[in-house]
Formats: structure tokens, C-alpha cells, sequence
């Protein structure tokens, strides 16, 4: 077993633009990233930011101008590597004269299963994307969310180690999304390593114990939720054994009174509570619980993309 699964050292992808004298334009700049075997890594960024490009590169569907990928131990587009991997790319098209089951035999005989294997993976995948009942309806009859839920099922046709998923939230309604977020922790639980490109921050909040964002090209910030420099935005007290009249007389403005005699103050940052703890006491006050309030992963990513240099891991 590879010590990562997915490998990026200093890629970097150049394209040239213009007619008569096309210079280069540089879409991804220097990524180097490293996803664990069984990660769910969240790949972010505003659009334009290089996330399917590094995606193209991962699936050899473009080349690097340099650095070089690895996945599963091996060279991004080495067979080996390719058998063991689904992907679904940002805006799928399949052959839409094809029912949906027609169109995952085909893949499936493509990966070498038997026709009867084929048909059998084939109907097992539709039903756990939700698509059973409208197996055999031709793709030109699917909604744009039915056909991602299509490019779902093929991506995994294969019973992949790594899956590469490109938006895989986009077009899906809001039952939709919550079906895919629940199949993306079985993949996790099941031990599968997915990388996800996504800009709906409250998915990868949801499911990537892991994220990466993107910016301009470069990577600007990677870790896992729990230790990325989230700022602090202020603090929650909450205090009992007093009224709120006493609350008022302390100059604090944000007090919510809650259950059992106890009050909620929302302090904000240019006060740090170290100084307010001794006066709290000697009115009386005792101290339930302090939580300071970080900005949101949405605030801390557009932070990032307003203020691309205050790059933070």
C-alpha cells in the first residue's frame, strides 16, 4: 500500500493564449499536496481557481508544463492506476439515446466484467443513486440532476480505490445533495479515498475531515477544518447566578437569557474576556462555559480569495 494515495509535487500547467503570437497563462502554479489513503479531501476554490485543471492533469486528459502527479504510487495515467480509480468529470455527457443501465453495461464490460456482472453492478449502482425506477429510460429523458446521479453510478462502475469527483453536487436538487453527501461517507467508511472539487462550502464542511483551497492558480491553504487559522470573531460566556440587570450595569450589551437562570454574552474581539472574568466574579457571577467564535470555513475562504498572500496551513 502506496504512503499516499493521491501525490502532487510542483505541478504547474501553462496554456498558451492569443493567435498570431500566444504567450502563456499560467493556470495552476506550483501545487504540492498529499491526500492519505481512505481521505476525503475537498478541493476549493472560486471558479477559474484551477480546480478542474488540476483534476484534467490527475486524469491525463491534459499534460503538466512541470511537476508530475502520482496516484496510488504510481504516474498520474499508468493502467494500473487508471483500473483503480472512478471519475466524474464537472459536466458529463453520455450517449443519450442509452437508457441508464445500457449506458453502465457498456462501462462495465469496458472494465472487463462479464455481461451478466455488467448488468448485475450496473442495477445495483442505479438503485443506490436513486435511479431503480428510471433504469430503463433513455438519458435524453433525465433532468440535469438525474444525469449526475448517472455520472455517480459510473464513476464507480469499476469499484474504485480513489474517486476524483468534479462538482459532483452541481445540478443535484437539495435531496439530491443529501444523498450524495450520505454515499460520499459510505465511500469514506467503506475506506475509499475521494477528492472532491466543490465551491458549496457547506458540503466540504459537511463531509472532508481535510481541505485544500485554491486561489488564482496556487495553493493558499491546506489542512484539516480543526487546524486551519480560522480568526477569532469574539467570545461566548455564558454565566448564572445573577440577574440581567447586573449583566446591564457591566456596559454588556449582547445578553441573551437562556434556561435555568443562566445568560448568554456575546463579547465582541477588542474585548478579551481575561479582563471581564474578575469583575464577573465579584458581582456574583459564575462562569458556565467560554467558547471563543471563529469565522465560518465561507468567511475563512473568502478571506483567503479577497487576500490571496495571507496564505495559511
Amino acid at each position: 500500500m502506496p504512503r499516499y494515495a493521491i501525490r502532487l509535487q510542483e505541478l504547474t500547467k501553462d496554456f498558451p493564449v492569443g493567435f498570431w503570437r500566444p504567450r502563456p497563462v499560467r493556470a495552476l502554479d506550483g501545487v504540492s499536496l498529499e491526500v492519505e489513503p481512505g481521505e476525503v479531501l475537498g478541493f476549493l476554490g472560486p471558479n477559474g481557481a484551477g480546480k478542474t485543471t488540476t483534476l484534467k492533469l490527475l486524469m491525463q486528459l491534459i499534460y503538466p508544463t512541470s511537476g508530475r502527479a502520482e496516484i496510488l504510487g504510481r504516474p498520474a495515467g499508468d493502467v494500473e492506476a487508471r483500473r483503480r480509480l472512478g471519475y466524474l468529470p464537472e459536466q458529463p455527457y453520455f450517449y443519450d439515446n442509452l437508457t441508464a443501465e445500457e449506458l453502465l453495461v457498456y462501462f462495465g464490460r469496458l472494465f472487463g466484467l462479464s455481461a451478466h456482472d455488467a448488468r448485475s453492478r450496473a442495477a445495483t449502482l442505479l438503485d443506490r443513486v436513486g435511479l431503480g425506477a428510471a433504469r430503463r429510460w433513455q438519458l435524453r429523458k433525465y433532468s440535469k440532476g438525474m444525469l449526475q446521479r448517472v455520472g455517480i453510478a459510473q464513476a464507480l462502475v469499476n469499484d474504485p480505490e480513489v474517486l476524483f469527483l468534479d462538482e459532483p453536487m452541481s445540478g443535484l436538487d437539495p435531496v439530491g445533495r443529501r444523498d450524495t453527501r450520505e454515499l460520499i461517507r459510505a465511500l469514506k467508511h467503506e475506506g475509499r479515498t475521494v477528492f472532491f472539487s466543490s465551491h458549496i462550502l457547506s458540503d466540504a464542511e459537511a463531509l472532508c475531515s481535510r481541505v485544500a483551497i485554491l486561489v488564482k492558480g496556487r495553493l493558499v491553504a491546506t489542512g484539516r477544518l480543526a487546524d486551519l487559522a480560522f480568526e477569532i470573531l469574539g467570545w461566548e460566556l455564558i454565566v448564572t447566578g445573577t440577574d440581567d440587570g447586573i449583566l446591564t450595569v457591566l456596559g454588556l450589551d449582547a445578553v441573551t437569557t437562556v434556561a435555568d437562570g443562566r445568560f448568554v454574552i456575546n463579547l465582541p474581539v477588542d474585548r478579551p474576556p481575561d479582563q471581564l472574568l474578575p469583575e464577573l466574579g465579584r458581582h456574583g457571577l459564575r462562569v458556565v462555559s467560554l467558547t471563543p467564535r471563529h469565522e465560518s470555513l465561507e468567511e475563512f475562504f473568502m478571506r483567503l480569495v479577497e487576500h490571496p498572500q495571507e496564505t495559511a496551513s
